[in-house]
């Protein structure tokens, strides 16, 4: 006979001889409860525990700050107030009105000659500036991009307060000195981290996709051309879905239609007949 045998025999005599009702412990917090102390502590990263114990309070929830405690550390949240300092993502979402992006990218012409383009995307309302395109771009020319849109960007609404740019060697201390001169504030992304730039990176991956990679660029003045008519057609018509399928320059969502008319859709050509657009006639 193994030890564990006997053992297991002697618990299971115990447990036939004291079935007498446990007395009930301390209720178990509701589920419910639960949630909405862990969706206050991820939405609300500088609360701590009786923080949050006080706002449950207020609507009513009443529970000691030991088991608000409690339940933050059963799901691996600090009860103090460590997680304060905002993701990255957080941070742009919440400065997203005075942000502005830039980034640099390349097209081979026909002839096998390299172009680059300079282009800064707002991230409130994604609306793209290509600034310009040359095959060298030294850092006078860079400078004198920046003085461009410095004074494009004087009638916005929102005053910029950042730029987030890479560490690329065009961007010169004196390109970065323009801005800081009209109060914004220079934002380099770290080394190889292209997610750091998402919103200057996507809108590459776009035009490379929607136009670029589907024709062959003959020289700077086609490629200024064409990127003319897809920038028109980006910030006028193209729908963005964290716009609400909107286009950046577009104020005003179109009135809802029930039975749209097949007879009555129009089509225009953009792109030099790449992209199309589609609108019902009046």
């Amino acid at each position: 006979m193994q030890p564990e045998t006997l053992l297991r025999w002697h618990r299971d005599l115990i447990r036939r001889r004291w079935t007498y009702a446990r007395r009930p412990g301390r209720p178990s917090i509701p589920a419910g409860t639960v949630a909405i102390i862990l969706r206050l502590a991820r939405e609300n990263p500088t609360w701590g525990y009786r923080r949050i114990q006080g706002e449950l309070a207020t609507m009513g929830v009443v529970l000691s700050p030991s088991s608000v405690w409690a339940i933050l550390q059963r799901n691996d949240i600090d009860p103090a107030p460590m997680r304060s300092d905002p993701t990255w993502a957080e941070f742009l979402r919440s400065q997203a009105s005075s942000i502005l992006a830039c980034d640099f990218f390349s097209v081979d012409t026909v002839l096998l000659k390299r172009l680059y383009l300079l282009f800064f995307i707002e991230l409130d309302t994604r609306r793209v500036h290509v600034t310009g395109v040359t095959a060298h771009p030294i850092g006078p020319w860079v400078v004198q991009q920046a003085r461009n849109l410095t004074m494009a960007l004087e009638d916005r609404v929102h005053p910029v307060k950042f730029l987030i740019r890479d560490r690329d060697t065009k961007f010169t201390s004196s390109f970065d000195e323009v801005f800081r001169a009209d109060g914004i504030r220079i934002i380099r992304t770290p080394i190889r981290a292209p997610r750091a730039n998402a919103f200057a990176e996507r809108f590459v991956g776009t035009v490379r996709r929607e136009c670029l990679d589907r024709m062959l660029i003959l020289g700077r003045r086609h490629l200024e051309r064409v990127l003319d008519e897809y920038v028109a057609h980006y910030n006028g018509h193209r729908p963005h879905r964290a716009l609400g399928q909107l286009a950046p320059l577009t104020m005003d969502s179109p009135t809802p239609i029930d039975d749209p008319q097949p007879a009555e859709l129009r089509r225009r050509d953009a792109a030099f007949g790449l992209i199309h657009e589609y609108q019902l006639a009046a």
